[in-house]
């Protein structure tokens, strides 16, 4: 039995083969082995493809509603000295204005 990665997507680990292709059943997202094969695990890209890593300054790419308050992250908001954890929200950092965060790489660009 040969053991499958992860999806690169949504880290769900019960994936899949269908022909050529690796499917996800959890986020539907299909890639073919050899795309994500020689990828380290533990890589963050930003909305771009930008590898981000620890210290990095990004900038938020869409107004995001931020749970129990009323106001929202505006898009541009820059955010310094990023720092980068495991799990579904992957960047932890401090805004002025808001306090500590936990971001999403996927709504973030790299400066």
């Amino acid at each position: 039995m040969s053991i499958l990665p992860k999806c690169p997507k949504c880290k769900y680990e019960y994936t899949y083969e269908d022909g050529n292709l690796l499917v996800c059943p959890e986020c539907a997202h299909e890639w073919s082995a050899t795309e994500y094969g020689n990828e380290d695990e533990s890589v963050v890209k930003d909305s771009n493809g930008n590898i981000l890593q620890d210290g990095d300054t990004v900038t938020i790419i869409k107004d995001l509603k931020v749970k129990g308050s009323s106001s929202s992250l505006k898009i541009g908001t820059k955010v310094k000295n990023i720092r980068l954890v495991d799990g579904d929200h992957n960047i932890d950092c401090k805004i002025d204005g808001f306090g500590a965060m936990s971001l999403k790489s996927e709504f973030v660009k790299k400066v």
